[in-house]
């Protein structure tokens, strides 16, 4: 057996895969997000331990036993300080927290090759500029921070007594020489650190470090490696074996992303797509990140109160998508790519006496199939290749939003056996290579084609026409989202 876990933002989830790739075992634990203010978004790094002690010891002990390996994987960016005897300093600054677009400003001038070393912009969901408002407005924490981790690291510090990240989930740190995937001592710098605060980096395939013996004793499990693991979408990338150029993956889980493998660093900053490395040897990638994909639809569902998100897809499904149905902006944490906004808002625009509940759901989907065909142009402008895209996470279970992201993206979308696990699949693939030194294709290959969706040419055609009206909405509405905070 070989164990992933996935720290994401709304849950821990475990996994037990066989030597056959078949699915022994999956569980997982719910967290909560804090938004204690305005464009704040927290969580309590105590609580991603206990979640996870609560998720591996619902897995069956038996299965336990015999798990060779352990990976993991999990949500990116989050700023994780800790003193000089690792306690937690403050609640984790999370990926989608939009506080720090001033200090994003800030590194780039002490910093001017930050672009180019980096290959991204620096968004105020990045680690780096978190620890510059730490700096400016905790001062007196900021002085007792003696490492810095991200949410899986800090659990594998808890796990192994090991401070290590991996290359993936480093690049989302607005530190990393993604190109030459090491730390950038002057990027540290910049922020006032040094290597001393920031963890060992391994390839995410390479072992970290193992299970403590209290730990192992406590979970019911060998003192097995750990591996480096992956940050959530390069994981989920290797458990649907999207490790070759020209391969793409879309994650339609709490945020979305739409992930591309290439051989080199190509970066393409201006319109904030992601340029980092992939979590196996000698590969990068391209991400155009959304800040709200699957959480929008969960947003609509607590506001229409129908809970059951099935059939409430199935109402919009009935509703039929015309020309002069509401759309939406997706904009419910600000936005990453192609806008870089933490100010920008969701917005309902034409609604009517008649506009149902199913209407609002339905644009609601269909305002995050357009926002990921705004992705797909900043990629493939950028030069990336990419002609049928794998789909993964929470919101792949819904046959409709499949249609309409296959629309608007027109492109076809494979469905994939284990699609649904993601990251904790990928993290469990990565468990194995650490455990057993095979080689990346060995393990990470794709798995059984269950199904693909193709464009439908009407529904392009319609999508194509009202998302000229949605991009319009947005640069009309930009000057005046600052109007609206507290």
């Amino acid at each position: 057996m070989y164990l992933g876990i996935d720290i994401g933002t709304s849950s821990v989830k475990a996994v037990l895969v066989d030597e056959y790739e078949r699915i022994a075992a999956q569980t997982s634990a719910p967290l909560r997000l804090s938004r204690p203010r305005w464009l704040f978004a927290e969580q309590d790094p105590e609580a991603w331990w206990q979640a996870t002690l609560q998720a591996v010891s619902d897995l069956p002990r038996i299965e336990r036993s015999g798990v060779r390996a352990l990976g993991l994987s999990g949500q990116m960016h989050g700023a994780t300080l800790l003193d000089r005897h690792h306690q937690p300093l403050r609640p984790a600054i999370l990926w989608c927290d939009g506080r720090s677009s001033a200090e994003c400003l800030e590194l780039e001038r002490r910093e001017p090759r930050s672009r180019s070393i980096t290959g991204n912009l620096m968004l105020p969901g990045f680690t780096a500029p978190k620890l510059l408002w730490v700096a400016r407005h905790e001062p007196e924490l900021f002085a007792r921070t003696a490492l810095v981790l991200l949410p899986k690291d800090y659990v594998r510090l808890r796990l192994t007594g090991a401070a290590v990240s991996d290359l993936s989930d480093a690049s989302g740190t607005g530190w990393l020489d993604v190109g030459q995937r090491d730390w950038s001592e002057a990027l540290l710098a910049a922020s006032d650190l040094t290597r001393a605060q920031v963890p060992r980096l391994v390839e995410g395939n390479a072992p970290s470090g193992e299970l403590t013996a209290r730990i192992a004793e406590q979970l019911h499990l060998p003192r097995v490696v750990v591996a480096g693991g992956g940050g959530d979408n390069a994981a989920s990338a290797a458990g649907l074996g999207i490790i070759n150029p020209a391969q793409a993956l879309l994650s339609l889980g709490t945020s979305g992303v739409l992930f591309a493998v290439t051989d080199r660093f190509r970066p393409s900053a201006e319109r904030a797509a992601h340029a980092f490395c992939h979590c196996l040897p000698a590969r990068w990638h391209q991400m155009a990140v959304m800040l709200s994909a699957a959480s929008a639809l969960d947003w609509v569902a607590r506001i229409t109160g129908e809970p059951d998100l099935p059939r409430l897809v199935a109402a919009a499904e009935a509703e039929r998508l015309h020309r002069s149905s509401p759309l939406f902006l997706p904009y419910l944490s600000g936005e990453r790519t192609p806008h870089n906004d933490p100010h920008a808002r969701g917005v309902f625009f034409g609604l009517s006496a008649e506009t149902t509940p199913a209407a609002l759901v339905l644009a609601v989907l269909e305002g995050v199939a357009l926002g990921f065909a705004d992705g797909l142009d900043v990629m493939t402008q950028a030069g990336t290749s990419i002609d049928t895209i794998d789909i993964t996470g929470g919101g792949a279970r819904l046959p409709f939003w499949g249609r309409l992201l296959a629309a608007a993206l027109d492109r076809p979308l494979n469905y994939r056996a284990g699609s649904e696990l993601g990251a904790a699949l990928g993290a469990a693939r990565l468990a194995r290579l650490a455990g057993t030194g095979e080689a990346p294709e060995a393990v990470c290959r794709l798995p059984p084609l269950r199904s693909t969706v193709e464009p439908e040419a009407d529904l392009v055609a319609l999508l194509a026409q009202r998302r000229v009206l949605f991009q319009r909405l947005y640069q009309d509405l930009k000057p005046r989202f600052q109007e609206l905070e507290p």
